[in-house]
């Protein structure tokens, strides 16, 4: 039996698998909003669907028949500044208090948050994302990246790593 096309085969096949790899970050890395001009440490939750922002005074208002929302981050020293962007959506969040400082574990809860579509980058990737909008001035990181997100960028999280990259350089 002839093995050289089957090994061929498995050669020239070898690019497109690398390809596929995904990109491994650490739990935790520092992750930029070029649009809102803040760069913020982010968790990195493969257990979260969808990424999500720290925000204060969320308003939803309408502009030229389309809904909007209204906010201010909820982050040290970026409180003042207003953002507006288009609404996409509503979401149903279930809502888990594990990551808050110092707190037991309480049961879930469902909350529906405004989401809009923010470009990020991460290590030297920028991808547009869906973001949902709350309050996580309680918790340790002000932008959690779900699984959603990980997916667009084709990465993985190493739970032992952090900050694997340098500031984004998108």
């Amino acid at each position: 039996m002839n093995h050289v096309p089957i090994l061929l085969a498995a050669l020239l096949s070898l690019p497109a698998l690398a390809a596929q790899q995904p990109t491994l970050y650490g739990r935790y890395e520092l992750i930029e909003l070029p649009e809102l001009g803040q760069t913020l440490k982010a968790k990195m939750d493969t257990g979260a669907m969808t990424a999500s922002l720290s925000a204060k005074d969320i308003q939803r208002f309408e502009r030229d028949g389309e809904d909007w929302v209204r906010f201010r981050l909820a982050v040290d020293g970026a409180e003042q500044r207003v953002h507006e962007h288009p609404l996409v959506r509503i979401a149903e969040i279930k809502t888990r208090s594990e990551e808050l400082a110092g707190q037991p574990l309480k049961t879930a809860a469902a909350s529906q948050r405004p989401v809009i579509e923010l470009p990020v980058c991460l290590g030297e990737e920028q991808r547009t994302i869906e973001v949902n909008l709350t309050d996580r001035s309680t918790f340790n990181y002000p932008l959690l990246i779900g699984a959603s997100a990980l997916r667009d960028f084709g990465a993985a999280v190493n739970p032992a790593e952090r900050y694997t990259r340098e500031r984004p350089q998108c």
